[in-house]
């Protein structure tokens, strides 16, 4: 008996060799607000079906881990108040019957053992700021230094240690290629002043950099820096005063370790008067999009 649910959707598409995408499902259950969420999940998956990809959004439902959900599926992870489910909270809630939404991490992790390959969601995790002190790093990264999966993202929040980041995915032997760009990006900004080695131009060249992987033997993921367009990222000098004030703020009120990157996040929505969440669904949906264009391309070289 299998530990995990396939739609018959995607599971039809995977065996036939159709392009598929995950989706997380942290992004709808604690990233945006009600009823935003139901409606942003929903967007997601229009624009991939548009571009003939099936969307497999990922969560635990009862204790069973669940690729691709129905409309029901969906309604539930916008409107209950889901735990937030990384790899290592999987089997605790399947042992509880209990239900979560998957972090980037919980999501690599699913899509690979399901046979997907290509990923699409917002900021990737990363390094905290102090993690010498702290050691408060996303399972992010582990996880993709051991699943096979192309993820296709914003870079990372820019409240979180940018460079740290990008050494820690070196040192775990994760490539890190700009979509059209040599410089990673930094979630809400277009850049981040941090140059990458690598950069490829067309999701057929990401696509054949990912079968180069698979028969090099490498068992990593891959992540694919994909900038939000310069026109729709928020003003740099909005977002680093709001940074700032956030910061002070987290400071002020003795935030520290964990509690510090969702105080921040929640300050900045609030400071910013919601610029930053319209930001954030922008660069998702131009995520996905790439995200499509990958997993086609990956299905035609397989």
């Amino acid at each position: 008996m299998s530990s995990f649910i396939t739609s018959p959707e995607v599971a039809e598409a995977i065996a036939t060799g159709k392009p598929v995408v995950a989706l997380e499902s942290t992004i709808i259950s604690h990233g945006l607000p009600r009823p935003r969420n139901f409606e942003a999940a929903k967007e997601f998956e229009q624009i991939l079906r548009a571009k003939g990809v099936i969307p497999a959004t990922i969560a635990i439902l009862d204790g069973v881990p669940r690729i691709g959900l129905d409309e029901d599926g969906i309604n539930r992870i916008a409107n209950e108040d889901l735990a937030k489910a990384s790899v290592r909270d999987i089997p605790i809630l399947a042992a509880r019957k209990e239900s979560g939404a998957t972090t980037v991490a919980a999501t690599a992790h699913l899509a690979s053992l399901a046979g997907i390959r290509v990923f699409a969601t917002g900021g990737l995790g990363g390094v905290h700021r102090g993690a010498i002190e702290t050691f408060d790093e996303s399972a992010d990264l582990s996880t993709l230094a051991v699943t096979p999966i192309t993820v296709v993202s914003a870079g990372v929040k820019s409240v979180l240690d940018i460079p740290a980041t990008l050494e820690r995915l070196e040192t775990l032997s994760v490539p890190v290629i700009g979509y059209k760009t040599n410089e990673f990006p930094a979630f809400w900004l277009t850049r981040s002043g941090y140059t990458l080695d690598w950069s490829l131009d067309s999701a057929e060249a990401v696509a054949r950099a990912m079968k180069a992987q698979d028969e090099l033997g490498h068992g990593q993921g891959m992540v694919v820096a994909n900038p939000i367009p310069v026109e729709k990222q928020w003003d740099p000098k909005e977002h680093d005063r709001v940074l700032a004030i956030a910061f002070e703020a987290a400071k002020k009120a003795g935030v520290t370790g964990k509690a510090v990157t969702p105080f921040l996040l929640g300050f900045i929505v609030e400071e910013s008067k919601g610029r930053s969440l319209e930001v954030n669904l922008d660069l998702a949906r131009n995520n996905v999009s790439v995200a499509a264009d990958i997993a086609k391309a990956w299905a035609e070289i397989k």
